[in-house]
């Protein structure tokens, strides 16, 4: 039964691309839609003011952060892209619950990996996990419904 009286931790999620694995990040940041809205007047109108009038919409970037592990397939996939800028893939993250249970899902439709970002080394951090930033650019994107 959904809850209506208690919100959702934002700990306890996951990650998968269409053709790939489940992916471990730790972080998910970015998800957003915009509707851009125009004003416009006629000049027969005998009210005063402007009417909005809704327009394009569009779908923000969404950026993934996770430890560097020895999985290679968003490597592979920046290299697909890189000769190949047509290579899109759906990207779907799912709200999980205490319980395991998925509670809510966000399918972001069409995704190009636009940035990489590696880790910063440094021989005095020790103890810090090394950790990669992925920026995906999204076409579109299912909002929970």
């Amino acid at each position: 039964m959904p809850r209506t009286d208690l919100p959702y931790g934002a700990f306890n999620f996951q990650v998968s691309v269409e053709g790939g694995p489940r992916a471990g990040f730790s972080d998910v940041s970015g998800l957003g839609t915009e509707l851009m809205v125009a004003e416009y007047r006629n000049g027969d109108d005998p009210e005063n003011h402007v009417q909005k009038v809704a327009g394009l919409h569009k779908v923000s970037d969404v950026t993934l952060k996770r430890g560097i592990i020895n999985q290679l397939e968003f490597y592979q996939w920046i290299n697909e892209v890189h000769g190949d800028p047509s290579v899109r893939k759906d990207v779907t993250i799912t709200l999980i619950d205490e319980s395991q249970n998925p509670v809510m899902t966000w399918k972001l439709i069409r995704c190009i990996p636009q940035k990489w970002t590696g880790p910063t080394l440094a021989a005095k951090a020790h103890g810090d996990v090394a950790m990669e930033e992925i920026v995906l650019a999204i076409e579109g994107m299912v909002l929970p419904s």
